[in-house]
């Protein structure tokens, strides 16, 4: 097999950091390259990988198009992860989430048309499934977005589908459900529940549910997206259309454009999720609970079925394993 080069955008995050350390090291994997312009990710995340003969840092924006064409220069394959999340932010700040989740996205993929990259990976969000109220989530039913950035996911879905049919580029979204895990940042006015949860634990304060516990995630520990990545990025479009024929699963004739839920098909509220980690912790304190978040799904649940069938998708990782895999990392930085 000829060794692929890889560009992972948004290298320096929480998910693109972790998918270093899972391809850099695999030997049908040439080189590397991270572009990021680390305004939420960090080049600490990167420090492990500086100077390692696969490895290449470009620090640029998305933004800018002529910056997406250099760095998808010699490159084989995309893994997509730059984007602003969060629901809040994109509430206070929808002009900014725009430009980066849909020109940025756009900007990526045009330059890996142009420069004749076989397939595109992206992150893809389970915001989009939006007001729908069915449980589990299916990939073919989806709602009204509530959020800018669910508005932002749902595009990139779209336009994902329009080049793959156009310009024949192989796209692969993969919906996230809630992933957490090791070097995810719990400082800011935009970290993700599990994060602030183990900062609240470990340092005995009181965390802050939004409501009254009550709502539900499919949180999904890291490893699981990891899995998701590589099966998106190096299982044959053969194999890819021979699993779904044998599944009952029909595809897109002429053109791979799919969408898969990487999750764990398990559903955990905020008040258990607490639980889980104060156990884990041996924190005492209790929570403090808050108005409900404006643009928050009530519950959310995956049905992985489809990527366990097309792409040979496990997610084995349970949350309970997945929470006590990442303890030494919150400790690590709580200390």
């Amino acid at each position: 097999m000829k060794k692929q080069n890889i560009l992972i955008t948004g290298g320096a995050g929480f998910i693109g950091s972790n998918l270093i350390a899972a391809l850099i090291e695999l030997e049908h994997v040439g080189k590397v390259r991270v572009l990021d312009n680390l305004a939420t990710g960090f080049r600490r995340n990167l420090e492990p990988w500086l100077g390692h003969q696969k490895f290449e840092f470009m620090e640029g924006d998305i933004r800018d198009y002529e910056t997406c064409e250099e760095a998808c220069a010699g490159i084989d394959l995309i893994s997509h992860q730059a984007a602003l999340g969060s629901v809040p932010r994109s509430i206070k700040d929808p002009l900014t989430t725009n430009a980066v989740n849909i020109t940025g996205f756009l900007n990526v993929l045009q330059a890996a048309v142009k420069k004749g990259i076989k397939r595109f990976v992206f992150a893809a969000s389970s915001s989009t499934y939006g007001d729908s109220q069915g449980l589990p989530k299916v990939e073919n039913v989806i709602g009204n977005p509530l959020s800018p950035y669910a508005v932002t996911k749902y595009v990139n879905e779209l336009y994902a589908d329009v080049f793959a049919r156009t310009y024949g580029i192989e796209c692969i979204g993969m919906r996230y459900f809630n992933v957490f895990g090791p070097l995810q940042d719990p400082n800011g006015a935009y970290a993700a529940v599990i994060p602030l949860f183990f900062k609240a634990a470990l340092q005995e304060e009181a965390p802050v549910i939004n409501g009254d516990g009550s709502y539900s995630r499919d949180f999904t520990y890291i490893d699981n997206a990891l899995e998701a990545n590589l099966l998106s990025l190096f299982t044959p479009t053969s194999t890819i259309r021979a699993n779904a024929q044998k599944s009952g699963y029909s595809l897109k004739e002429g053109y791979l454009a799919e969408i898969f839920n990487i999750a764990c098909g398990q559903r955990t509220t905020l008040l258990e999720l607490w639980e889980l980690i104060r156990d884990a912790t041996g924190a005492t304190v209790q929570p403090i609970f808050g108005p409900e978040r404006s643009g928050d799904i009530p519950h959310s649940l995956a049905e992985i079925s489809k990527a366990r069938a097309i792409l040979g998708y496990t997610g084995k990782v349970s949350i309970k394993e997945g929470i006590e895999k990442t303890l030494p990392f919150a400790q690590s930085v709580s200390s």
